[in-house]
């Protein structure tokens, strides 16, 4: 429901609801009560007034448009345009998750040097981490056996 404020005034985005059912069907080009039975089934979900009434988005009209062309261009069933849709949600996710992985893989490499790590033996034989380019302190870490780790990536 976010709305980006333009010089202009109140700007709605493709997913604020401000299409009332009959200018929705009039947009996506099919009769109100498709709209309802569409809503019934779930295929499309538009927000509600604090009264009940049905507002709808560019997004939903989008999406009612598509449901129309798998419907009569497609012969696609209504469950199936169901499922299609779900799974279409789901890679979207799926999507938007990979995503969000992929920036902490770069932020924990950027962390870590790049992917690689100094280790030393400690006095009490304990791992130490030593900064990349420097040798251990001999007073704390009297060996000057060093491991190199490089993580993958």
């Amino acid at each position: 429901m976010d709305a980006v404020l333009g010089s202009g005034g109140f700007a709605p985005d493709d997913q604020t609801p401000v299409f009332v059912i009959s200018v929705a069907a009039q947009l996506a080009g099919m009769h109100a009560q498709t709209l309802r039975q569409y809503d019934r089934l779930g295929l499309v979900r538009p927000s509600r007034t604090r009264g009940g009434g049905r507002r709808y988005s560019a997004r939903d009209v989008t999406l009612l448009r598509e449901v129309q062309r798998l419907s009569q261009d497609e012969g696609v069933s209504l469950a199936g345009i169901q499922r299609i849709l779900d799974l279409e949600n789901q890679v979207q996710a799926l999507r938007a998750r990979v995503s969000e992985m992929r920036d902490e893989v770069e932020a924990l490499k950027s962390v870590l040097g790049a992917g690689s790590r100094v280790f030393a033996a400690g006095r009490a034989g304990e791992v130490v981490v030593v900064r990349a380019g420097q040798r251990p302190d001999r007073s704390t870490i009297p060996s000057r056996a060093l491991v190199v780790w490089r993580g993958r990536g």
